[in-house]
């Protein structure tokens, strides 16, 4: 160890600020992740993983720029990076005992003693490396180490003393994570009924007992376009652990013109309450993303500047991006009107009109075939599953106790207190919670079963601004006058 003497220095890179966390909003993502990078001890696979910040979640699951085939990566540097939100719980599928494939045996050589393998994904453990006629197998830690770069490469070194020199030709055997292999299957998962694993979308309903945070939003960028995947995910949303209730954002494929979205869509019954469409896709400084990523961004950074209440609608709200395409790279550069018109069948999208690139978009996917607002107005519909999971939060503790008089009124009294401090914040238009006689029979009050009434009016979004513009002949004075 050297000795230090006098003033020293040291940098670190620079980490994005991030949302402090609150129960709000919590985006939980499903997709596949490096885990061949993973610092944990046991890298997971289907195990729920929450993440605070860029650190912690490369930390857990590894990172890549290979979002193609590492698709939980793209949400993360959307999410810490570019809208600087926390928390999220990221649920990877792939599994490295199955989602693998081989990589076949090549001649490499060492230059200066390194070797960097070029495939992503490689799992450390499964690499051999023997001599070019494969008749001497080297040994890890003696004749060569492993380790990957912040590439996420794997680098080959000849360790001093061992078999191998600075410049020596090998064989390279292994395997690689393979995305391929990961099928909608998986996304969905399921409970085994033999032993009780649990795997896929299924682990929503874990996020609370581990975390005892509230699911806010469910998406799979990625896999989400998938209608067997987007069905699952828009049917989980709805009373997570019997109690909850969230949004899932899927993203339509972005392999057609937007006229044809709308029947897609009808098609492949992408028409849930509890269901927000995304179409096309985006981009930013050179990376492609799906747009649902995006959307859970501006959703997580309006929510947070607005205490953690939803109100507010995501529409018209700044993006970060640069462009919008399909698959394919082609651009797509909508109108309002042409927007307008795949609003008008409950899908959001992204326009370049004033003020930049902005979300655009105010219903759910029930709508057109549902039109009263508490399902189709997003911020309206998100509202009331922010209340319905508070009610639950705030008088789980009530649970149970002596069911008299001074139960109800101690709900009642602190439930309008509440309502009337979001009515004066104008979260919401005006709200009341009542305890109503003819709703509680003396039969359900002898079993112990009390119904409280609450009635609530979020504000509906101002989508829609009519200025009438008429010349008036008075202001002709002004010449004469």
């Amino acid at each position: 160890m050297v000795e230090r003497h006098g003033v020293s220095t040291e940098e670190v890179p620079f980490k994005p600020l991030t949302q402090p966390y609150t129960d709000a909003t919590i985006p939980v993502v499903f997709g596949t992740a490096p885990i061949n990078l993973s610092k944990a001890e046991k890298p997971p696979v289907n195990v729920p993983i929450l993440a605070k910040s860029w650190d912690e979640a490369v930390e857990a699951l590894g990172y890549s720029d290979d979002w193609e085939t590492f698709t939980l990566c793209e949400f993360m540097y959307s999410h810490f990076q570019l809208y600087k939100q926390s928390p999220v719980v990221l649920v990877n599928v792939m599994d490295p005992k199955k989602h693998k494939t081989a990589v076949p045996a090549a001649e490499r050589s060492f230059v200066g003693g390194l070797l960097t393998l070029p495939e992503n994904g490689l799992i450390k453990t499964s690499i051999v490396i023997k001599s070019e006629d494969e008749a001497t197998t080297y040994e890890v830690d003696k004749d060569y180490t492993l380790a990957f770069n912040s590439s996420g490469k794997l680098v080959v070194s000849v360790k001093a003393g061992g078999a191998l020199t600075p410049a020596s030709k090998v064989k390279v055997i292994g395997e690689r994570l393979d995305r391929t292999k990961v099928t909608n299957a998986d996304l969905i998962g399921g409970t085994d009924a033999t032993t009780g694993e649990v795997t896929g979308l299924e682990l929503i309903k874990q996020v609370f007992p581990r975390f005892q945070l509230v699911t806010g939003l469910i998406l799979s960028p990625g896999y989400s376009h998938d209608p067997l995947v987007g069905n699952v995910m828009a049917a989980k949303a709805n009373m997570i652990n019997g109690h909850f209730f969230a949004t899932a954002i899927t993203d339509i494929p972005a392999n057609m013109p937007y006229t044809e979205v709308p029947k897609w869509k009808q098609d492949n019954a992408y028409t849930a309450d509890l269901q927000i469409n995304a179409w096309p896709k985006a981009t930013y400084k050179g990376r492609k993303y799906h747009l649902s990523t995006h959307i859970a961004g501006v959703i997580c950074k309006t929510d947070a500047e607005n205490e953690f209440v939803p109100y507010r609608s995501p529409s018209n709200k700044t993006l970060m991006i640069d462009g919008a395409v399909l698959d394919d790279g082609a651009e797509v550069s909508l109108g309002v009107d042409e927007a307008a018109y795949l609003n008008a069948q409950g899908i959001m999208t992204a326009i370049n009109f004033v003020g930049g690139w902005k979300s655009w978009g105010n219903r759910t996917a029930s709508y057109p075939e549902k039109t009263d607002p508490q399902d189709t107005f997003i911020s309206v519909r998100r509202m009331f599953n922010w209340l319905r999971n508070s009610l639950v939060l705030r008088y789980w503790r009530d649970v149970d106790d002596p069911g008299n008089k001074r139960l109800i009124e101690k709900v009642t009294d602190d439930g309008n207190i509440w309502m009337n401090g979001l009515q004066g914040a104008q979260y919401i238009l005006g709200g009341r919670l009542e305890f109503n006689a003819a709703e509680n029979p003396p039969a359900d009050l002898v079993d112990g079963k009390f119904k409280f009434h609450v009635y609530a009016s979020p504000p509906s979004p101002g989508q829609s601004l009519h200025f009438i513009v008429e010349y008036d002949a008075q202001y002709l004075s002004a010449i004469t006058g």
